[in-house]
């Protein structure tokens, strides 16, 4: 598979509200594939939106390369470009909605780099349906539930036709029921729509969905693998600070007690099967 990003010994420091230096990304190296649907996790000030606003350049490299479909993001020359292939969505929708009709803030961003208006048309219709709003688009933005904002927020992004979106703790705000309108709509996007998906979050049921997890801890990369392989070292996440999703747990509490249950147990269903057995 091809890669989209490309990150080299990625360094990034920010001096604080004291005039301290820190250091919020050390020598992180990550590949992401075209397709692909990462995951992550980290505790608070583990490097996660740190290195999520690298993605689209954001934020530049101290040290180190962050390179986005061939491109460099420390080259200013490429700003404009890398931010049409990563769009970004944030934890608060509200921040990233500026119209008072759903269909012309979807429409703002095409409007911005001069889509032609029947082009414009096609891909609000397209990004609305994408995530599932269609019937919402002649309705006003702040009547809408926290899931449907942030919907609102994805498609807007979407009608930018970008290669990859990068969600930053997007649920943070919502509901259960938010939450699930979410994970399931990102989903859908990478699965039908082969959208590259990075995705930072500290709900671990969240980052169950994904191909890969990062898990990240000071800066740097802890751990990487599938859900299975990560959700199996339950007491390293316990170390980093990170909670394992509940049938992980289950499992390995009952396992302590001396019930025989296989490793890479992550699900509610795939608990249940095997203490049935």
């Amino acid at each position: 598979m091809q890669n989209l990003i490309e990150i080299k010994n990625l360094e990034h420091v920010y001096t604080d509200t004291d005039g301290n230096e820190v250091k919020a990304l050390d020598g992180v190296s990550l590949n992401i594939a075209r397709g692909e649907f990462v995951a992550v996790i980290g505790a608070n000030g583990s490097g996660k939106s740190t290195l999520a606003r690298h993605l689209n350049a954001l934020l530049l490299p101290t040290a180190g390369k962050c390179i986005v479909a061939g491109m460099d993001t420390a080259d200013d020359d490429n700003l404009w470009n890398i931010r049409q292939h990563v769009g970004m969505v944030f934890q608060n929708p509200d921040n990233q909605i500026v119209a008072a009709v759903v269909e012309e803030d979807v429409a703002f961003g095409p409007e911005n780099i001069g889509v032609p208006p029947q082009e414009i048309r096609t891909r609000v219709d397209n990004a609305l349906a994408a995530v599932g709003m269609t019937d919402y688009a002649k309705h006003a933005p702040h009547l809408l539930s926290g899931g449907q904002k942030q919907r609102v927020a994805i498609a807007g992004v979407l009608a930018l036709e970008p290669d990859c979106i990068v969600l930053d703790e997007p649920t943070a705000m919502l509901d259960p029921r938010g939450r699930s309108e979410i994970v399931s709509t990102v989903k859908k996007l990478n699965r039908e729509k082969k959208i590259t998906v990075v995705y930072i979050t500290h709900y671990m049921e969240e980052a169950m969905q994904a191909d890969r997890i990062i898990a990240m801890e000071g800066g740097r990369i802890k751990m990487q693998g599938t859900p299975k392989e990560i959700f199996a070292r339950v007491e390293e996440l316990h170390a980093m600070g990170l909670e394992t999703p509940l049938a992980a747990q289950a499992a390995y509490d009952l396992r302590q007690k001396g019930v025989k249950l296989p490793q890479g147990i992550i699900s509610d269903e795939e608990l249940t099967e095997e203490l049935c057995r």
